[in-house]
């Protein structure tokens, strides 16, 4: 049990907080697979470079991280007063989500699942 009154502990945890600028989608519609093929490609670099990487790749995956990428820089412009050429992707995962299970019929009267797939993908961006 903490000692002190219950909005000293949490002054304290909300000292601890991370205060990045952060960008998260949740349920996303692709695979964490293929969501991470993109991500790797930006992790680490500079916004203005991530950006074209990612205007620029071909996979359905980059269109949607693409915005979810224009959504944590301006979170951290209007949020955090950061500008945007001083930023950098810190770190970018994708998670596991739920899976929504479906049925294709074969042949025999036989069913085989179908596994459509959802991840959560999170980008945090840092000052140089």
């Amino acid at each position: 049990m903490a000692k002190g009154h219950r909005t000293q502990i949490k002054r304290e945890r909300n000292e601890q907080k991370d205060t990045r600028a952060t960008a998260k989608l949740s349920y996303a519609r692709m695979s964490v697979t293929k969501a991470c093929f993109v991500l790797d490609a930006i992790r680490g670099k500079d916004v203005d470079t991530a950006l074209a990487i990612v205007m620029y790749n071909p996979r359905y995956a980059s269109s949607v991280i693409e915005k979810l990428l224009r959504s944590a820089i301006a979170n951290a412009e209007n949020n955090n007063g950061l500008k945007k050429d001083d930023l950098y992707i810190a770190e970018c995962y994708a998670n596991k989500g739920p899976t929504l299970k479906r049925i294709q019929p074969r042949a025999q009267g036989r069913a085989y699942r179908i596994e459509k797939r959802m991840s959560h993908i999170t980008i945090v961006l840092d000052e140089k």
